[in-house]
């Protein structure tokens, strides 16, 4: 099969199924690091509230965990890892970085208009993100030098903690905390910032409210036309129950429908569920998709006994995850919450030698294959 004009990512996605990594989260977790160690020289005299938890800070005040948590997943093999931005956006971090109060007793969309408008704290979330991908960005650099084999950098856009289409009050249910611009333009400070960084592709993952997932794809469209840049999108939805719906009530097959506008490279399901929970949904994913199919569940359900939070061992997480690429399902595979490198390690060496899934319709390689397509019907 000829790969001739394709992105580099895709001809690896033709080849072979692609490895990504696994939580960052967790492992920082391990360093047990304490409130000086997320303030750093910078944020020393910080009178907000505490900082410690507002992981993103890690980039600029202790870059090399961020880094040596990298090289963990890159020397374990994983083929893309995730920038350390999980929750870097002016909304993402707000209750860590803006020290402003609600005027009206609740955070509503006057709040969070001052949250996306802070000057000062859209200046530190560029600076988060652009770090987060320039740290990321050595790593794989680096490890690809080192072994002759290209490694990706995919920008992480993950979830707000408000939603476009719920309301927060149970007793209000017309009322929206924030409208669509607001999260379109909180995703279009972060979505420039790592393209500026040099990140390979941007990841829109743990997708649970599809409106949110589209302000994100119209704020990437945005940010590619500002910085002149043509990425590869991945987007990855989370379903929050055995139901196999979103928090906004969408089925997979809906959220496919839903956000297939886009074009992404990738499509798939990652986070809330452990192998075992989301297994049917992933092969439901893998029968209607006309997308290179990915999935990157958690290790399990939470669980407050294991040490990493989550039950699955890398011995008992990589055997369930790897079946899913034995039934041809998968094209990119990789672990979210309670997942380690030692997940990662066991995992590739699972799946290396089973077979990408066959993409549904032969015409899907031939479509728009860079974020630049999600402008259409971004907000239908």
């Amino acid at each position: 099969m000829t790969t001739t004009g394709l992105h580099a990512l895709e001809s690896l996605l033709r080849q072979r199924i692609v490895v990504l990594d696994g939580a960052m989260g967790t492992m920082i977790q391990q360093y047990k690091l304490a409130e000086q160690d997320y303030r750093g020289k910078r944020f020393v005299d910080w009178k907000g509230k505490d900082l410690k938890g507002s992981l993103e800070l890690l980039n600029l005040t202790r870059p090399q965990v961020i880094e040596e948590i990298h090289a963990a997943y890159l020397d374990a093999g994983a083929d893309i890892i995730e920038t350390n931005t999980f929750s870097g956006t002016t909304i993402g971090l707000h209750d860590f970085l803006f020290q402003g109060e609600p005027n009206r007793g609740r955070k509503d969309q006057e709040f969070f208009q001052r949250v996306v408008g802070d000057v000062d704290l859209r200046a530190l979330v560029h600076e988060i993100n652009f770090e987060a991908a320039r740290i990321a960005r050595h790593a794989a650099d680096r490890v690809a030098n080192e072994t002759g084999h290209r490694r990706f950098v995919g920008g992480s856009m993950g979830p707000l903690p408000v939603a476009g289409s719920i309301s927060p009050d149970v007793n209000d249910p017309a009322f929206r905390a924030v409208s669509f611009d607001q999260l379109r333009e909180t995703y279009f400070d972060q979505a420039a910032a790592l393209l500026e960084g040099g990140v390979d592709l941007l990841i829109v993952e743990t997708i649970f409210d599809t409106l949110n997932g589209k302000a994100a794809l119209f704020a990437i469209t945005d940010s590619l036309e500002k910085t002149g840049r043509s990425v590869p999108l991945m987007i990855s939805c989370t379903v929050i129950d055995k139901s196999g719906r979103n928090l906004s009530g969408q089925t997979v097959e809906a959220m496919l429908v839903s956000l297939a506008h886009a074009q992404p490279l990738i499509l798939g399901l990652n986070c809330s569920l452990g192998p075992d929970e989301m297994e049917a949904f992933v092969e439901e994913l893998a029968r209607v998709s006309p997308y290179y199919t990915s999935a990157y569940p958690n290790a399990g359900l939470p669980d407050a006994l294991s040490p990493t939070g989550f039950p699955e061992t890398p011995e008992t997480f990589a055997p369930k995850v790897a079946n899913w690429a034995a039934n041809g399902w998968l094209n990119v595979v990789g672990g979210c919450c309670g997942t380690t490198p030692d997940h990662i390690r066991i995992l590739e060496n699972a799946v290396r030698n089973c077979k990408p899934r066959d993409l549904l319709d032969s015409d899907v390689s031939a479509a728009p294959r860079s974020a630049h397509a999600a402008h259409a019907g971004a907000v239908g």
